[in-house]
């Protein structure tokens, strides 16, 4: 069950209303992670400028590239919500179903074009050794240019923020979602 209550705009107090609005201009819905940092209006208002910056104004980064890392990230942390919601748009965006079972398997991501894999790998580094191997990140930059490669590295921060946040807040599916698996064993 969730730790906070999912806040809805009659929830906040009137001067803080518009940042509920803010939150859902640019995604037509306030989704749940946000209705859950709605408890403290004024970070999630931030944090949902960052991701509407990374996301839909400056779109230096494929939704392909965005999803990719988006999904490595969600199974480092084992993150539910986000691993399921995440398919769905990877899927939809038409994300080879090979990198999906590739980062679920969780292990080198070997068998997939050099372009996917460097994606999964960087992250992976990341997240695990808490840098970034010199080899790694002259790859991307080499595919990206480096600004995107900047945008990229804040992208696995914001991402990671989400999975975190969502993790701590034990932030359940909607109703009527079902849960993707994230292991094979599930």
């Amino acid at each position: 069950m969730t730790r906070v209550p999912l806040i809805k705009k009659q929830d906040l107090p009137q001067e803080k209303q518009h940042l509920y609005e803010s939150i859902s201009s640019s995604r037509e819905h306030v989704a749940r992670p946000f209705e859950a940092l709605l408890n403290s209006p004024d970070v999630a208002s931030k944090v949902a400028m960052l991701g509407e910056q990374l996301r839909y104004l400056s779109p230096t980064i494929s939704p392909e590239i965005r999803e990719i890392i988006t999904l490595t990230i969600a199974k480092v942390f084992n993150c539910q919500y986000v691993w399921t919601h995440h398919c769905e748009t990877a899927k939809e965006i038409g994300l080879r179903t090979e990198v999906i079972e590739a980062i679920k398997k969780g292990g080198p991501p070997r068998r997939l074009m050099p372009k996917e894999a460097v994606f999964i790998q960087f992250t992976k580094e990341i997240l695990e050794e808490k840098a970034v191997r010199s080899p790694t990140y002259a790859a991307v930059e080499h595919l990206l240019g480096q600004q995107a490669t900047v945008d990229l590295i804040v992208s696995i921060g914001y991402y990671t923020m989400m999975c975190i946040s969502i993790n701590a807040l034990d932030l359940e599916l909607e109703e009527g979602i079902e849960p993707i698996p994230l292991n094979d064993e599930d």
